[in-house]
């Protein structure tokens, strides 16, 4: 068994039990459900891909702690998680804050795999280009995911309401992109060495088959 076979073993057992405990009785199972869909997706794609392009220990445990959030979030609904209520009242917030970091994930996580792809798959080699690429990829993520809740409130009227999550903030969109952004940039600034090494560790051992 490989390292990532390895990794991928411990981050599905990690996101099965923790589905199986969110979905027995979520707060509303709409929501539960469209928060968790992108874990259900990304579990058979990370499979799928763990032999012809494994990825770096970082980005599958950065990965393993986002779907963590989205399971977190899904069975109590964004606005009810009770670790956002106590952030809110020892931070003297206004509203739960869960959804921003949930946003802030939303940036950070897909910023490092866009980096590790761009790196490893596209040969990006500028680093100002390749800083630049990785924002704008994480930004566009965050606006597409902007979109599917508007698709949402269309096609599900106040039935998408837990799932919206704006706790009355007009600006909550504008808010969501920020923190994707922000997200972005402590991933480039704080994670890029760290995840440099690893790649050339990855980069260095032969392939299967080799």
């Amino acid at each position: 068994m490989t390292a990532a076979d390895r990794t991928l073993t411990v981050l599905c057992v990690f996101w099965t039990v923790a589905l199986v405990a969110s979905a027995i009785a979520p707060y509303d199972r709409l929501t539960w459900f469209m928060e968790v869909l992108p874990v259900l997706i990304a579990a058979p794609v990370l499979v799928a891909t763990r032999n012809r392009l494994p990825l770096t220990p970082l980005v599958y445990w950065l990965i393993a702690v986002h779907g963590l959030i989205l399971i977190y979030g899904g069975a109590y609904t964004y606005a009810r998680v009770p670790l956002g209520f106590w952030l809110q009242e020892w931070l003297g917030f206004e509203r739960n804050p869960y959804d921003r970091i949930g946003h802030l994930a939303q940036g950070l996580v897909p910023a490092m795999v866009a980096r590790e792809l761009l790196l490893r798959v596209f040969r990006i080699e500028g680093r100002k280009i390749l800083a630049f690429l990785v924002v704008c990829v994480a930004l566009a993520i965050s606006a597409f995911y902007e979109l599917i809740e508007w698709w949402a409130a269309l096609a599900f009227g106040a039935g998408a309401e837990e799932f919206l999550g704006t706790q009355g903030d007009v600006w909550d969109t504008q808010w969501d992109m920020f923190m994707a952004l922000t997200g972005a940039i402590i991933a480039l600034l704080l994670l890029g060495r760290w995840h440099d090494r690893q790649m050339a560790r990855l980069e260095a051992k032969p392939g299967p088959g080799s």
